[in-house]
């Protein structure tokens, strides 16, 4: 009978990989995506997802919204804070005005590092909050109201 990999050490050895890349890459943010070690690996998406698992056991890496996962340096400070919150801190930190137009959500994700209907979404809760306006569906959103203090 031929002999199989354990799936859990295989998902131990892809773990063993990426951490490796880590070390090796300082410039390494994000995780490469399952579909991308499902392919390297021709394994299944389980054992991906268990590699992934370790890494987030060990604190070396973490998922964020969008079904990625990003990388976790030791020192480095996260802001574990809703997207809203962060975004609505930039209309006061960017000096927004009242009236002014607020940036895309394709700019925002990518100042964010998030898919842009994670953007959407939050920015959809800061329309709903009164923080921002919008005309419609194209349209730029604008500033409706500066956020101060336990509102941001």
């Amino acid at each position: 009978m031929a002999h199989q990999a354990s799936p859990r050490g295989t998902s131990l050895e892809i773990a063993a990989e990426v951490k490796a890349q880590i070390a090796g890459d300082s410039e390494i943010t994000r995780l490469p995506t399952v579909a991308e070690l499902m392919r390297r690996r021709q394994v299944s998406r389980g054992v991906v997802l268990r590699a992934f698992e370790a890494l987030r056991a060990e604190g070396v890496a973490e998922p964020v919204p969008g079904g990625r996962w990003r990388v976790i340096r030791a020192g480095e400070q996260i802001d574990r804070r809703p997207l809203e919150g962060r975004i609505a801190d930039i209309v006061a930190a960017d000096g927004f005005e009242v009236g002014e137009a607020f940036p895309s959500a394709a700019a925002l994700a990518g100042r964010f590092g998030v898919s842009r209907p994670t953007v959407t979404k939050a920015l959809d809760k800061l329309e709903a909050a009164g923080v921002l306006t919008s005309e419609g569906q194209g349209r730029a959103r604008t500033v409706r109201a500066v956020p101060v203090g336990e509102e941001s």
